[in-house]
């Protein structure tokens, strides 16, 4: 006998049980104590000191990515300074606005407490959101906004009234505000609005065409800075969307090994299963909110799949979806039992969610304790954390030799040098990244009056600061001293220091320029990324 499938938006309460929400609630602020703890103690990442520069500047928009990243960290920094946890913050505040958002999609869609419990916990048990979501990025701007999107189509389909569409395109702006790679969640939104048997009433509606509307609209910063730089973020992005690579087996190796890391052993597999068979009843019911998230995992974890065969997938860039699968595992598991599941299958997929939450929160302290208080370094100079600290030791040395040598300025060619001096000498002394300046468009004066025929500091690791761009000025180098950048007894690298007279550098200079530019490969200009 065959029975249809309860509709999932509308399922009775389930009162077995009650909740245990002050323990749910006190290990919540536990785990947050612990990520300002995190955020406080550690050193900036050079990605995150690069972004901080960002903040600083006035310009509508950069090369690399969208504004959203520099508002969240200038929201932090106006709270707590320039300090790690004023940058840091605004992750903080997005994980927990995350959580709140699963907890009421789930809520909406099961009205039973134990999804809604898993729907907060699942995000703690991973150590993306649970631990580094305190180490802000574009997408930690991004993924509230992206959820947030997510959740008005389930208010729309919950309740019927089409102005959701405008908190969607509201949202959907902002996401975009932040990556470009919430273009992603698109076939999601379109199954949604296709697939079910609404459709029609939805292409005759002007309201989904409004809130694209209104995504253009929050989106213009982006676009009005582009068009007055020849659409250069586009272009950027486009010839990294369209690279071409070698096939490479080690590349798909390190996207799966990220995502095991970085969502846990257990909990991957337990999310993608969720997920197939929550598109599995979504696709044959024709039922718009399992279509809406499955869709939201499904195709962008697909298409990075595919791009690893030939490129490698920066650690953060697929971190977006797994928040969709996160809500989609927590309604899964309840919808089981109601739809008739043989017992076996329901407690086993209850029982390796429960592992899932208990081992990956376990992990996820257990990296804090690693990197908060322990005195050893377990991976060497490969470490995520200790391979980008240390720089306090350069800059150190960098003010010793601007006393000594009269410099008044410092000359990088390197963003990740160029950032992490920035923020250290905070204002202090003009920091310069004499090369690539395509990724500085719209960046105020650095203090020319200070560096105009005045000697410099040239910083640079080595090899790199034997760079071939110095032959394209008239720069005289004197070298002065080497510093090694050090993390838990371990040289991670070593810098060299050097006198540059003799030459200024240029701030703007043309497109063609082998300062604007980065490097030339096959004819095609390409810039390297933050990731």
């Amino acid at each position: 006998m065959t029975t249809a499938p309860p509709n999932i938006s509308h399922a009775k309460p389930d009162q077995s049980g009650a909740p245990p929400w002050l323990a749910v609630a006190l290990l919540i602020a536990a785990l947050t104590a612990m990520r300002l703890i995190y955020a406080g103690v550690l050193d900036l990442r050079t990605d995150e000191a690069y972004y901080w520069t960002w903040s600083k500047e006035s310009a509508l928009s950069f090369l690399d990515h969208p504004p959203g990243i520099a508002w969240l960290i200038r929201f932090g920094t106006a709270i707590f300074g320039d300090t790690s946890l004023g940058v840091r913050f605004g992750g903080i505040v997005a994980m927990l606005v995350t959580q709140l958002l699963l907890a009421d999609i789930v809520r909406r869609v099961t009205h039973d407490v134990r999804a809604v419990i898993l729907a907060v916990l699942l995000p703690e048990a991973a150590l993306y959101y649970g631990l580094l979501m305190a180490k802000v990025a574009p997408d930690t701007a991004m993924i509230p906004c992206a959820v947030a999107m997510l959740w008005s189509l389930v208010r729309l389909h919950e309740s019927g009234n089409p102005r959701w569409w405008l908190a969607a395109g509201l949202f959907a702006g902002l996401a975009l505000l932040s990556k470009f790679t919430a273009i992603m969640l698109l076939p999601a939104v379109l199954a949604f609005a296709l697939v079910p048997d609404w459709r029609r009433r939805w292409l005759l509606s002007p309201w989904p065409w409004l809130a694209a509307l209104m995504a253009t609209i929050v989106l213009l910063p982006v676009l009005i800075w582009n068009a007055e730089h020849d659409w250069a973020s586009f272009r950027f992005q486009f010839v990294r969307a369209v690279a071409t690579h070698p096939l490479s087996f080690r590349t798909v190796g390190e996207f799966i090994g990220l995502q095991f890391g970085l969502v846990g052993f257990v909990l991957l597999p337990v999310v993608l299963s969720g997920v197939t068979l929550t598109a599995w009843r979504g696709y044959r019911t024709r039922e718009p909110v399992a279509i809406l998230l499955s869709t939201a995992v499904l195709v962008p974890f697909l298409y990075f799949l595919w791009k690893s065969l030939t490129l490698r997938v920066g650690d953060t860039w697929p971190m977006f979806l797994w928040p969709a699968g996160f809500a989609a595992t927590a309604i899964n598991l309840v919808m089981l039992p109601r739809e008739g599941f043989p017992d076996r299958i329901v407690k086993s997929t209850f029982w390796w969610a429960r592992v899932a939450v208990i081992s990956g929160i376990a992990f996820v302290v257990g990296v804090f304790f690693y990197y908060v208080a322990a005195p050893w370094n377990l991976i060497g100079r490969t470490d995520p954390v200790g391979g980008e600290a240390g720089y306090e030791q350069v800059a150190v040395r960098a003010r010793e030799q601007l006393r000594v040598t009269g410099a008044t300025w410092i000359a990088t060619s390197d963003y990740r040098t160029y950032a992490m001096l920035r923020w250290h000498f905070n204002g202090q002394v003009p920091v310069v990244q004499v090369n690539e300046r395509g990724r500085f468009m719209g960046f105020r004066d650095p203090g020319m009056k200070a560096i105009k025929d005045q000697p410099g500091l040239y910083v640079a690791r080595e090899p790199d600061n034997r760079l071939p761009l110095w032959d394209f000025t008239t720069a005289k180098r004197q070298p002065l001293a080497r510093v090694e950048r050090v993390w838990r007894g371990v040289v991670m690298d070593i810098y060299a220091l050097e006198k540059l007279t003799g030459w200024t550098p240029e701030l703007s200079p043309p497109p063609d320029s082998p300062l604007f530019r980065w490097r030339v490969l096959a004819g095609v200009l390409k810039f390297e990324a933050a990731s």
